[in-house]
C-alpha cells in the first residue's frame, strides 16, 4: 500500500467553516472551526447509536463501530451500506442476525470524547487475542513516522479540536483519519481495514490522544502489536497493554518517548542525534501540558 493512501483533506469545505471573532485585544478575527454533525447507526433496522462526527467516511465509521463493539464478527457478510446525508443516518446490513440486543443491555462509561460508551462486554475477544510477538518497532521508523504525520497537512493544523490515528506499516503512514473523538477515528481505521481486507500483521498504530483501556483494547481486537501515542497513559491501559502482550509507547514527540509495556519489541537502530526537535507549531494540546507538568 502507499505511503498516505488515504489521508485528512482540510480543504474540504464539509469539514470546517469560518466564524467571525475577535482576539484578546479586541482586534476582528476569522478563524476556521471544525464541523460536527450527529450520525445515527443502524443495525439491519435496529437503532444502535448516535454518533458526534465530522462525517466523512460513514461507511467506515459505522463498520468499524460495530466491529469494535463487538456486534460485527470478522467473518459476517455485510450486504449492504446505506448512508443518507439528509437524515444523517448510516444503515449496515448483515447476512445473519446479530446479538446487538443483548449486548445493549449492557453499557460501559469510558473516557472517550464523544463517544464514552461501550455497549457489551469490555473484555470480550480480549483475552483470546495472540498478538504477533516477532513484530518489532525500529526507533529510525518511529522518528519517521512521528515526522511525516506531524507535518502531513490536516484538520488539526487548520483548526485544531480534532483527534487522529494512523495505520503505520514500517516508517509508512498508511491510512490517516481524524474526527472529534479519537474512537471515532480508531473505528473509521478499523471499518477501512475490514472492508478493504487488510491484515494487521506488520502494522503499527498512532494516534494523538490519551493511550487509556479503550484505547488498547481497540487496538488489541484489531490485532495491532503496537500503539504509539504523543499524549500520556492511564493506569489501567497499561496494565492492559502488558496483560496483552502491546507494546505501548507514549509521549512520542520529536527525539523523546516513553515505552510502559512490550518495550522487547524496539529495536535502537536511530541516532537521536540527527533527529529535529518539534517545532512549535505542531505541538497540541496535550503534548505541551505534559511537558510543561
Amino acid at each position: 500500500m502507499e505511503e498516505f493512501a488515504l489521508r485528512p483533506r482540510p480543504d474540504d469545505p464539509r469539514l470546517t467553516r469560518n466564524v467571525a471573532g475577535i482576539d484578546h485585544e479586541g482586534r476582528p478575527v476569522d478563524t476556521a472551526v471544525v464541523m460536527e454533525r450527529p450520525l445515527t447507526l443502524f443495525l439491519n433496522g435496529r437503532e444502535i447509536v448516535t454518533m458526534m462526527t465530522i462525517g466523512d467516511h460513514p461507511d467506515y465509521l459505522a463498520v468499524g463501530y460495530l466491529l469494535n463493539q463487538n456486534m460485527l464478527r470478522a467473518d459476517d457478510r455485510i450486504n449492504g451500506i446505506d448512508y443518507d446525508e439528509e437524515l444523517e443516518t448510516v444503515v449496515v446490513r448483515t447476512g445473519r442476525e446479530t446479538d446487538f440486543e443483548d449486548k445493549l443491555k449492557k453499557k460501559t462509561l469510558t473516557s472517550g470524547c464523544a463517544q464514552g460508551t461501550v455497549f457489551g462486554d469490555l473484555m470480550e475477544k480480549f483475552e483470546e487475542v495472540r498478538l504477533d510477538p516477532n513484530a518489532v518497532l525500529r526507533t529510525s521508523w518511529l522518528y519517521a513516522l512521528t515526522r511525516k504525520i506531524n507535518t502531513a497537512p490536516s484538520l488539526y493544523l487548520t483548526a485544531g479540536a480534532i483527534h487522529g490515528c494512523v495505520l503505520c506499516e514500517e516508517d509508512r503512514p498508511l491510512i490517516y483519519m481524524e474526527d472529534v473523538g479519537r474512537h471515532n477515528a480508531i473505528d473509521k481505521i478499523a471499518g477501512y481495514m475490514h472492508l478493504h481486507h487488510i491484515p494487521a500483521a506488520g502494522k503499527i498504530f498512532y494516534t494523538t490522544g490519551r493511550l487509556t483501556s479503550e484505547m488498547v483494547i481497540k487496538t488489541v481486537q484489531m490485532g495491532i502489536p503496537i500503539l504509539i501515542s504523543r499524549s500520556g497513559f492511564t493506569a489501567w491501559g497499561v496494565d492492559l497493554a502488558r496483560q496483552a502482550g502491546l507494546t505501548l509507547i507514549g509521549r512520542a514527540k520529536g527525539k523523546r518517548f516513553v515505552a510502559l509495556a512490550g518495550s522487547e519489541r524496539i529495536v535502537f537502530d536511530g541516532d537521536i542525534r540527527t533527529v529535529e526537535d518539534e517545532h512549535p507549531r505542531l505541538a497540541r494540546k496535550a503534548g505541551t501540558e505534559e511537558d510543561a507538568a
